[in-house]
């Protein structure tokens, strides 16, 4: 069959990094190996319409992937494919898995999705296929109409999706078990992004060609749930692949596709200490410390200890992100870090004493502060003193705990899925005597306080890849650093461009 995948145009209002995105990635490698003529459509990069494109390739079955500020434009997507092709679509993603506040029917509803998948999608997807693909044996002509008959059943028995029958039912199946074993899914088909229209992971810090630059994720899941976290809409359960498995596709990115770096991008990537001695030994055994690599979105501090975070460090790692989330004791514990700041500073003393570089995640304005809570987070961050310190303002995510708080005792300030978007500098709710205005406040304060020190300006002017990147970095910083009355136009040009 011949199969698209799509991500979803979505521009951010900064420059920030541009990725292959992997899970459309692992979706086309499983397509492949059954046997499938694979497209994908990145949105962010391709200059083609989408419309003309569908033309071209007339393809059997669509997926399209939407995050929370990426949905609108996902349903925008579907819309221009049905216009000029009766083609089966299916979204999922990270929003429409949120089946408890009923957006995969959300979804499903619009006029031109036809099917939902929540959750983890590889097996899903190709399950989605076969039926598909037996379907059109039978066929002599092609409708998405008979295809999603209730009378034939197709779709009864199809775990973990929820989808809109052709006499305007909506059905949600029972969930789908998360794949066990990791080591049997294909790697990522990179060969299918168009490399050379994609940013390196972290652009902002360093300067690599984007199309040496490659993500790779180790295991899959996190058995904690903060209360602020997207992740804890996904299955708990944490999963790994093996050591050998993971050397096998970072040889195959190092040796054939000539990485210049790597990201792991595993959520919570540190889980089993005796497996990150083993793939450090794997790496370091096989000549692969070469190239450079980043724990992207973080590892758990409280896992951390100084053996293996030097092997690592010997075995390529540059840097690594924590999420420290608050400077505040009681916050910390209200979130549910399950974790504490003694043990936060000792995690970056030994990341230091290795020479491992650092990054902080920080959240402003989650629910309770005050202006004296933001603060110690503000001065918490400055105390540990990482390399990188990236504040953001909490955003309540639909499926997360805060959500559900925000719902009963605040006030959300935005009522539009495309508002979610990251980097607008706006607060996202008010709650008590927190306000959106001191929230706002003290988020501009953070980025001036902690980065117009003395130490971080001259860290920073010391680095080959700052000057480089010296026209990006500008634009962020006047970005981050003033204040600006609030910004429609991004929204209302992806919105113009989608319906041209």
């Amino acid at each position: 069959m011949r199969v698209v995948l799509i991500n979803p145009r979505f521009r951010l209002p900064i420059d920030t990094r541009t990725s292959p995105h992997l899970g459309l990635a692992y979706l086309a490698a499983v397509s492949e190996r059954r046997g499938d003529e694979v497209r994908i459509f990145d949105a962010d990069v391709e200059e083609q319409p989408l419309s003309e494109f569908i033309q071209a390739f007339r393809p059997h079955v669509v997926g399209i992937t939407a995050n929370t500020p990426q949905v609108k434009q996902a349903w925008r997507h579907a819309a221009q494919i049905k216009a000029v092709h009766d083609v089966p679509v299916v979204l999922g993603g990270p929003h429409p898995s949120v089946a408890a506040e009923d957006l995969d029917f959300e979804s499903a509803r619009q006029p031109d999705v036809d099917i939902v998948v929540r959750g983890e999608g590889e097996s899903a997807w190709i399950d989605i296929c076969d039926r598909v693909e037996t379907f059109l044996r039978d066929q002599e002509s092609f409708s998405t109409q008979a295809l999603m008959d209730p009378a034939r059943g197709i779709w009864d028995d199809c775990l973990g999706i929820s989808y809109k029958s052709s006499d305007g039912g909506l059905h949600r199946n029972l969930d789908r078990p998360v794949i066990n074993d990791l080591d049997s899914l294909p790697w990522p088909a990179y060969h299918l992004f168009r490399m050379d229209k994609y940013t390196n992971l972290q652009p902002a810090t360093d300067k690599i060609d984007g199309s040496k630059s490659f993500s790779i994720m180790t295991s899959r899941g996190c058995p904690y749930r903060c209360t602020f976290c997207s992740q804890s809409i996904m299955p708990i359960r944490w999963r790994a692949r093996s050591s050998e498995n993971v050397l096998a596709e970072w040889k195959h990115l190092v040796e054939d596709l000539g990485a210049q770096e790597i990201g792991v991008l595993d959520d919570s990537a540190n889980i089993r200490k005796e497996r990150m001695h083993e793939l450090a030994d794997l790496l370091i055994a096989h000549k692969l410390n070469r190239v450079p690599w980043i724990f992207v979105n973080g590892i758990r501090a409280n896992i951390v200890d100084h053996d293996v975070m030097l092997k690592l460090k010997r075995a390529g790692l540059r840097r690594t992100a924590f999420g420290v989330e608050t400077g505040n004791p009681e916050i910390l514990k209200k979130i549910d870090k399950k974790i504490d700041h003694d043990t936060i500073r000792r995690a970056f003393k030994i990341c230091k004493e290795v020479g491992l570089e650092t990054i902080a995640f920080m959240i402003i304005g989650l629910p309770g502060e005050t202006r004296e809570t933001m603060q110690d987070t503000i001065n918490f961050a400055i105390e540990l003193d990482p390399l990188i310190a990236n504040f953001s303002m909490m955003t309540p995510y639909p499926g997360t705990a805060v959500y559900e708080q925000v719902k009963r005792q605040g006030r959300m300030l935005i009522n539009d899925w495309e508002d979610y978007v990251f980097f607008e500098q706006r607060a996202r709710y008010e709650m008590g005597e927190m306000t959106a205005e001191l929230v706002e406040e003290m988020y501009r304060k953070a980025y001036r306080q902690f980065y117009l020190r003395p130490a971080p300006i001259l860290r920073r002017l010391k680095t080959k890849d700052f000057w480089m990147n010296l026209p990006r970095n500008m634009r962020i910083a006047l970005r981050t650093f003033l204040p600006k009355a609030e910004k429609t136009a991004l929204r209302k040009k992806i919105e113009a461009e989608a319906l041209s």
